[in-house]
C-alpha cells in the first residue's frame, strides 16, 4: 500500500543522512519514478525532505527532524517481538541492552498495539540451537564482535577441521554471522571470501591497518555466497549410504544425523517383520567418506547399513574392534 511505502521511505531517510533515489527504489521494490512521486507526497504532507542533484545526490531530511512510530500496524508491532531468544545477544554481551530496548519499544508503540505485542512476546520463543549440540571449545564472540567493529584488518590463528596445528591468516572482516547457534567470522583473505568458525579461532589480533573490503560488497551478500557454496558442496559430494531403520527410531535418527540425513525412501522390502513385529523403513544418508557412517553405530541394532559395501566393511571393522575391546564376561 502507498501509505506503508511512504512510511518506509520516511524511516529510511531518518536512518541515513543522504539516500540515493536508486537505493530507495531497490529497497522498496519500486521504480525510481515512483520514488520521486512518493517524495513529493511526503513534502506535500509537511515532511521537510529535499533533493540534492548530481552524481552523488539523493534525498535527505532537514537536520533535527524526527517522527515517531505511530505508523506501525498490529502485525508489524508483533513482528518486532518475535526474537531469536537470548543466546546470540548474550554471546555478544547485549542481553541487558536487548531487554532495555524492548521495554523502550513497548513504551513507544501505539497503545492499541501493545496487548498484541506483549502476547506475542510471551507466547513465541525461537531457540536457534540444534538438539544435542553439546559443548564447544571456548570462544569469545563478544571480543570478536569488538574486533570486527574496529574496522581494522585482523590477524587470526585458526585451527581447521582435522588439523591440530592452527594456521595464521591476515583477513579483512565483513562481520559475524550466527548460524544454528554457531558463530562464524566472514572475511576476505587476499580478496577471496572465507568462513572461519569462531570456536576454532585460537587468537585474534586487531592490527593498525584499515580494513580493505571489496567496493560495494556487504556482509549479507558475502554470507549468501559462502552459504550457497557450502550447501552445493554438501549436495554434490560424499558417499550415499542406504540403511534400514526401525520405524519408531526414524525420527530420532533424522534429528541426530542432522545434515547427513537425506530422507526416507520406503518401507523395507521384507515387509518390516524382524521377528518381534517391528516395522522398518529404508532411509538415505550422505557422508564425506565411508568411515564416517560409523556415526550410525550409536543406534545399535536399530539401524542396519545396507550399502555401499565400503561403508558396511567400515562398520564391521569398527564392531569387531569393539568386540575385542569388550569381550564377554566369563
Amino acid at each position: 500500500m502507498k501509505s506503508d511505502r511512504l512510511l518506509s521511505t520516511l524511516m529510511l531517510l531518518q536512518q541515513r543522512d543522504l539516500v540515493p533515489a536508486a537505493e530507495l527504489a531497490e529497497r522498496l521494490e519500486v521504480s525510481v519514478r515512483t520514488v520521486y512521486r512518493d517524495v513529493e507526497a511526503l513534502s506535500a504532507a509537511g515532511v521537510p525532505v529535499y533533493a540534492e542533484r548530481g552524481r552523488y545526490g539523493g534525498f535527505r531530511l532537514l537536520p533535527g527532524f524526527r517522527t515517531d512510530m505511530t505508523g506501525l500496524t498490529t502485525d508489524e508491532a508483533r513482528a518486532l517481538f518475535v526474537l531469536v531468544g537470548q543466546g546470540a545477544h548474550s554471546d555478544l554481551g547485549l542481553d541487558r541492552a536487548l531487554g532495555s530496548a524492548l521495554r523502550k519499544m513497548m513504551t513507544a508503540l501505539p497503545a492499541p498495539h501493545r496487548p498484541a505485542a506483549e502476547l506475542t512476546r510471551r507466547r513465541l520463543l525461537i531457540d536457534p540451537d540444534r538438539w544435542l549440540a553439546g559443548p564447544r571449545d571456548a570462544a569469545d564472540p563478544e571480543a570478536l564482535h569488538s574486533a570486527v567493529l574496529a574496522d581494522r584488518r585482523l590477524r587470526v590463528r585458526y585451527r581447521h577441521s582435522g588439523d591440530s596445528t592452527p594456521r595464521g591468516y591476515t583477513v579483512d572482516p565483513y562481520g559475524l554471522v550466527s548460524k544454528a547457534g554457531t558463530w562464524y567470522l566472514v572475511a576476505d583473505h587476499r580478496g577471496t571470501p572465507r568462513l572461519f568458525r569462531a570456536d576454532r579461532l585460537r587468537k585474534v589480533t586487531v592490527t593498525e591497518d584499515a580494513v580493505r573490503r571489496r567496493d560495494g560488497v556487504e556482509l549479507a551478500r558475502v554470507w549468501e555466497e559462502l552459504r550457497r557454496g557450502v550447501e552445493e558442496r554438501g549436495e554434490g559430494a560424499g558417499v550415499r549410504v542406504v540403511a534400514r531403520v526401525r520405524a519408531e527410531r526414524v525420527d530420532m535418527v533424522e534429528r541426530i544425523a542432522g545434515v547427513n540425513f537425506r530422507g526416507r525412501v520406503a518401507e523395507a522390502e521384507d515387509g518390516g517383520d524382524d521377528g518381534d513385529g517391528g516395522a522398518w523403513q529404508t532411509v538415505e544418508l550422505t557422508y564425506p567418506e565411508p568411515r564416517a557412517a560409523c556415526q550410525l553405530l550409536q543406534f545399535g541394532t536399530d539401524v542396519e547399513v545396507l550399502e555401499p559395501p565400503e561403508a558396511v566393511r567400515e562398520l564391521a571393522r569398527a564392531t569387531a574392534g569393539l568386540a575385542a575391546l569388550y569381550p564377554p564376561s566369563p
